[in-house]
């Protein structure tokens, strides 16, 4: 069957020209007995040759009939078929179910998390340097905090809370999440492993295993000072992302949660943690890059896709 629609106005309007015409109308009928060169045509409905070439070619264009060049006695004919039994038209204009989706977006700094647990080494910097004494867990209560551009614990986690101001009664696809990471040695190692896991709204989404802790050229976006020291300097950009089917990182599979496992729309907020599981076997900490530090200007990335419930 050939489907037509308002949307793609070309084209219908191809075809109703293309049907627009009884010696058209004829020789779509006379194809219904099986294929016809055009010589057969012309006798069948006695047009001369150039005629039916012509109505054959505005059929053709609107891809009604197929044809075909095969041998003949004296060079090639051209046999034509019919492409299609039925048509059908909608005039509704086709919704784009691409342009149903919308985006909630939320960016958070990394400095305003609302609960922690972390052990030394850990700090907190910003361009000014560091912002707390390093290795006292307490400061972590500091106000300063909020000025944060860099955390890091060996240990722990840090955990977030992201507004979720988005209707109630729609159908969420997406969940992403994204934000510069790495692991967290002392100093710094580039062959430092750390399993990192990450939970929402409680759900342990999955674990990732950083490669090490980066040290060995300055951040794109680290400040002169931080640059001349022998500490973490730049981490990777990771993306999760959970659907109706799974988790990703990087678009590679991580784990089998879903946005269903979520319960998103319950609450109107997302609690994010990222951390170290006690029985992680790599336990080698994590560093966190805000949107002035590292390579990326970003903080933590929150982006929902959804749309109305049908």
């Amino acid at each position: 069957m050939l489907e037509l629609s308002i949307n793609n106005a070309d084209h219908l309007q191809k075809v109703a020209h293309a049907l627009s015409s009884e010696v058209r109308l004829k020789i779509i009928y006379l194809l219904n007995k099986g294929t016809m060169n055009i010589h057969e045509l012309s006798e069948s409905l006695d047009k001369p040759v150039s005629t039916i070439a012509s109505h054959v070619k505005v059929l053709e264009d609107s891809g009604l009939i197929l044809t075909e060049l095969r041998p003949a006695s004296r060079g090639a004919m051209k046999v034509c078929a019919r492409n299609f039994d039925d048509i059908h038209i909608q005039l509704n204009a086709i919704k784009d179910p691409a342009n149903d989706h919308k985006i909630y977006e939320v960016e958070m700094p990394i400095g305003h998390y609302v609960d922690f647990h972390v052990y030394p080494t850990c700090g907190i910097a910003n361009h000014d340097g560091l912002i707390i004494p390093e290795d006292e867990p307490v400061h972590f209560y500091s106000p300063v905090r909020m000025n944060a551009q860099l955390l890091w614990t060996r240990k722990g986690y840090f955990e977030y809370k992201f507004p979720l101001m988005i209707p109630g009664d729609v159908l969420i696809d997406e969940l992403q999440l994204s934000l510069e990471i790495c692991s967290e040695a002392p100093n710094y190692d580039q062959n430092w492993l750390s399993d990192i896991t990450i939970w929402l709204n409680g759900v342990d989404i999955g674990t990732w295993t950083s490669p090490g802790d980066y040290g060995d050229r300055p951040g794109k976006l680290n400040p002169i000072s931080w640059s001349e020291t022998t500490s973490t300097q730049y981490g990777i950009l990771k993306t999760w992302k959970v659907t109706n089917h799974q988790t990703t990182i990087d678009d590679v599979h991580l784990s089998n949660a879903t946005i269903h496992d979520l319960n998103l729309l319950d609450s109107n907020f997302l609690t994010f943690r990222i951390g170290i599981r006690d029985d992680a076997i790599h336990k080698g900490g994590f560093n966190l890059f805000g949107k002035e530090f590292g390579d990326h200007p970003q903080d933590i990335k929150l982006k929902i896709s959804f749309r109305d419930a049908d």
